[in-house]
C-alpha cells in the first residue's frame, strides 16, 4: 500500500480515536466492519486534504480501502493463529505504518510537533512539499528561518533528507514527483549545506541509499528528462562517483534499472569502467576483448565486480554471461556478437530473468536474434513478470518502442521459430504490421 499523506493540521487525539475504532471494528462480528472503518478513514482524510473525489480519485480510494482491509485481516488471522487479541497497539502500529512511520511513538511525536522550532516536525514536512513542487520561494524562506533543515532527516521510516526527495524514489509515493526546476532545487539545497552523500533508510537501508543511487534508478526524473542534469549537479558538489564504498554502485544502479543516459553522464564525469559487465553495457568492445579469455574465463587481474544486490558468484563465467545479457539490453550488437563468437551460454539471464533473446528482440538486434534462435535460446523462458520472449517484445511494441526497430520482422522471426502465439494478450498493438503478423500466425 502507498504511504498515506497527512492533513495540514493532523490531530493526535483524532488518530488515537481512529485506533480505538479500528480495534472495535477488528473485534466486531460484522463482516464489513473493517471495510467500513477503512472507508470512513480514507474519505475523511481525502476531505481534510481538500481532494476532489472524481472518478480517478474514487478508484484510488477504493483500491486503498481494499488494501487496508486486507492488511488488517492478515494481522487478525495471525493474531487468531497465536490465540492473541487484536490490540490497541496493533491498531496504532497499523495507522503509523500506513503513513510511513516506523512505529506509533515516532508517529505521535511527529503529529504532536508545533510548526516551528523542530526540523523533524512540520517545518521539515513543509520544506519537503516545497522541494517536490518546486516552490523555491517557500523553500528558501524555510531554510533561512532554520538552516538545519537541509541536513535533517525525515521522521518517517525512510529517514530521507530534503535532497533525497529530489531523487523521487523510496519516499512517500504521493511525493515522488520531479518539478521542472528540480535542478535549481537540488543546487539550492547543496549550496545551503545539504550533505550530498547522506544515507537514507529507503529500501531497508544500506550504504547505497544515497541521493545519487536513488536518482539514477528513478523513473520520475527520467521521464522529466532531468536525470543527467541532476547527476551533474550532485557530482559538482562532490558526490562519490563510484559510490561511498568505492564499489561502483552508481553506475551499476543506473544500468541495472535500464537508465543509460545517467550512466553515460557518470562515465563522462569520471566513473570507473573497469570490469567486463559495465564495459559491455557501455559498448566498449576492445576493452571487453581485452578482458575475456573464453566463454568461462576472464584474464588474471580483471575485476569480478557487479551490482552488490545481485550477488554474482566470484567466477568469470557468471560475469561474462551477465555482460553478454547487458550487451543485448543496451543494444551493443558488436559486443553481443563477440560473446557469441566465444561461445557464451545463450540461455544467460539478468537479475530480472530477462534472457539475451528477450533483450535482443526488444532492441531489434536481428543478426543476434537469428544466432540465438539457431543456438536454441528458449522462446518460452519467462522473465520476472511472466513474459515470454514474444510477450516481452510486444510489451516494448506497445509501451516502450525503441526508435528504428522493425518489430514486425522481430515478431515474424519468433513466430516462425515456433514461439507460442497463444500467449499473446496484447492485440491490437497499435502497430499495424505487427498485428498482421500475429493474425497470420493465429
Amino acid at each position: 500500500m502507498e504511504s498515506l499523506p497527512l492533513p495540514a493540521s493532523p490531530s493526535l487525539e483524532q488518530y488515537q480515536k481512529r485506533a480505538k475504532d479500528l480495534v472495535k471494528a477488528a473485534r466486531s462480528t460484522k463482516p464489513d466492519a473493517v471495510h467500513a472503518w477503512a472507508s470512513d478513514w480514507l474519505r475523511s482524510l481525502a476531505k481534510a486534504l481538500g481532494a476532489t473525489v472524481d472518478r480517478r480519485m474514487q478508484s484510488a480510494l477504493d483500491e486503498a480501502i481494499v488494501s487496508i482491509e486486507r492488511r488488517v485481516h492478515a494481522r487478525l488471522e495471525k493474531a487468531r493463529a497465536a490465540n492473541e487479541p487484536f490490540t490497541l497497539a496493533d491498531a496504532q502500529f497499523f495507522i503509523a505504518s500506513a503513513h510511513g512511520f516506523v512505529n506509533w511513538a515516532e508517529f505521535a511525536k511527529h503529529v504532536g510537533q508545533p510548526f516551528v522550532g523542530d526540523s523533524r516536525g512540520r517545518e521539515f514536512e513543509a520544506a519537503v512539499d516545497a522541494v517536490v513542487t518546486g516552490d523555491m520561494a517557500t523553500l528558501e524562506s524555510l531554510v533561512r528561518q532554520n538552516p538545519e533543515l537541509v541536513r535533517a532527516h525525515s521522521a518517517r521510516e525512510h529517514r530521507a533528507t530534503l535532497l533525497h526527495y529530489v531523487a523521487a524514489n523510496g519516499v512517500e509515493d504521493y511525493r515522488q514527483r520531479t518539478p521542472k526546476n528540480a535542478v535549481a532545487v537540488a543546487r539550492f539545497l547543496l549550496e545551503s549545506g545539504a550533505e550530498v552523500d547522506a544515507l537514507a533508510n529507503t529500501y531497508e537501508g544500506g550504504w547505497y541509499e544515497t541521493t545519487m543511487n536513488l536518482l539514477v534508478s528513478s523513473a520520475h526524473p527520467a521521464i522529466a528528462g532531468l536525470q543527467s542534469a541532476l547527476v551533474d549537479v550532485l557530482v559538482d558538489f562532490g558526490a562519490a562517483l563510484n559510490g561511498v564504498n568505492n564499489d561502483e554502485t552508481p553506475l551499476f544502479t543506473a544500468l541495472d534499472f535500464g537508465y543509460i543516459a545517467p550512466a553515460e553522464t557518470l562515465v563522462r564525469r569520471g566513473a570507473r569502467v573497469d570490469n567486463v559487465i559495465t564495459a559491455a553495457a557501455m559498448g566498449r568492445l576492445e576493452q571487453v576483448r581485452g578482458y575475456v579469455v573464453d566463454k568461462n574465463t576472464l584474464k588474471p587481474g580483471v575485476q569480478l565486480i557487479g551490482p552488490p544486490w545481485r550477488k554474482l558468484p566470484a567466477e568469470g563465467k557468471a560475469h561474462i554471461e551477465s555482460a553478454f545479457v547487458w550487451a543485448c539490453k543496451f543494444a551493443r550488437a558488436d559486443v553481443a556478437e563477440f560473446f557469441l563468437d566465444v561461445g557464451v551460454n545463450p540461455v544467460a539471464v539478468d537479475g530480472y530473468d530477462m534472457t539475451a533473446l528477450h533483450w535482443a528482440c526488444a532492441n531489434g538486434l536481428i543478426p543476434v536474434i537469428k544466432r540465438l534462435i539457431a543456438l536454441g535460446a528458449p522462446l518460452e523462458a519467462e522473465n520476472t513478470w511472466g513474459g515470454t520472449v514474444l510477450n516481452s517484445t510486444l510489451h516494448f511494441v506497445v509501451n516502450d518502442s525503441v526508435k528504428g526497430v522493425d518489430y514486425a520482422e522481430v515478431i515474424e522471426l519468433l513466430l516462425a521459430a515456433g514461439a507460442d502465439v497463444g500467449v499473446v494478450d496484447t492485440e491490437p498493438t497499435g502497430n499495424a504490421r505487427v498485428d498482421e503478423v500475429i493474425r497470420r500466425y493465429r
